[in-house]
């Protein structure tokens, strides 16, 4: 490609994808990472620690998704929202910057999963090189662990907003909740895959089905249903079917694409 623009959230695919990028093309790379409400703070500092290792030049940009209605009425097509702003951000940095190409992370597995923004990507001509090469989340492990990457075996992870159930309001506050209650809960689950479901007054955890019996352990419980109180929740409940990504899309069917272009995806 030449020169491009990498959306990195400093997950597991998009550091794999800014790792070859910065191999292959060397000062011609530019990451930028999105500050924003929706993104556990942890994720930023993984960011910002992974470039400044690598030496890759690196910005980041304010994501102002949270100032746009049509997104914080939470309707299952928000990530459709939010990506057309964010994505559209880095298209115009990228024209700006002479880059020709804006890529992101994606994998060959996201599609599975109900992700509208995906479209948004396809539309403002985002590529997706670990897609194109045929490369699953599996593939992605393996790759990064041969490369000595110690995000290969990283939990994956999204956009805050995803803990919040369709059609209740998406707010600064809710989503500070949720990033301080997973934070708390990462230091005391040995695999660090954690889900806090922000519904109302309650939380509901997810976490490994084989980590549940943690929750059998009276202090450990005491600990976490006293933070959790104190985050502002009053209920705090044990999903006890375990962790599991887009668990809230069960409730949803895909709706219409927003466009006629081949639905892709991002990783979202």
């Amino acid at each position: 490609m030449g020169s491009v623009l990498v959306a990195f959230s400093g997950g597991v695919d998009s550091t794999l994808l800014l790792k070859v990028a910065k191999d292959i093309l060397g000062h011609k790379v530019l990451a930028v990472t999105a500050l924003s409400a929706t993104t556990p703070n942890h994720e930023i500092e993984d960011a910002r620690k992974f470039a400044r290792l690598t030496g890759v030049r690196h910005l980041e940009i304010t994501s102002n998704e949270l100032a746009l209605g049509e997104f914080t009425q939470n309707s299952p097509d928000k990530c459709y929202i939010c990506k057309k702003s964010r994505f559209g951000k880095l298209v115009q940095m990228a024209a700006q910057q002479k880059i020709p190409y804006v890529v992101d992370g994606e994998n060959v597995d996201d599609a599975k999963d109900f992700r509208p923004g995906r479209i948004a990507a396809r539309e403002l001509n985002v590529r997706s090189p670990l897609k194109e090469a045929g490369l699953t989340k599996q593939d992605v492990r393996m790759l990064s662990k041969e490369l000595g990457m110690t995000t290969w075996n990283k939990p994956s992870n999204a956009c805050l907003a995803s803990r919040i159930p369709y059609g209740q309001k998406i707010t600064p506050e809710k989503l500070g909740q949720i990033d301080a209650a997973e934070a708390f809960l990462r230091n005391l689950i040995p695999s660090k895959a954690v889900r806090v479901r922000h519904e109302g007054s309650t939380a509901r955890i997810e976490v490994a089905a084989e980590e549940i019996n943690l929750f059998l352990d009276e202090t450990v419980r005491n600990q976490i249903v006293s933070r959790l109180k104190t985050l502002g929740f009053l209920f705090v409940s044990l999903d006890l079917e375990g962790y599991g990504m887009g668990r809230l899309n069960r409730m949803v069917k895909e709706p219409e694409k927003k466009s006629s272009q081949p639905e892709e995806g991002i990783n979202g």
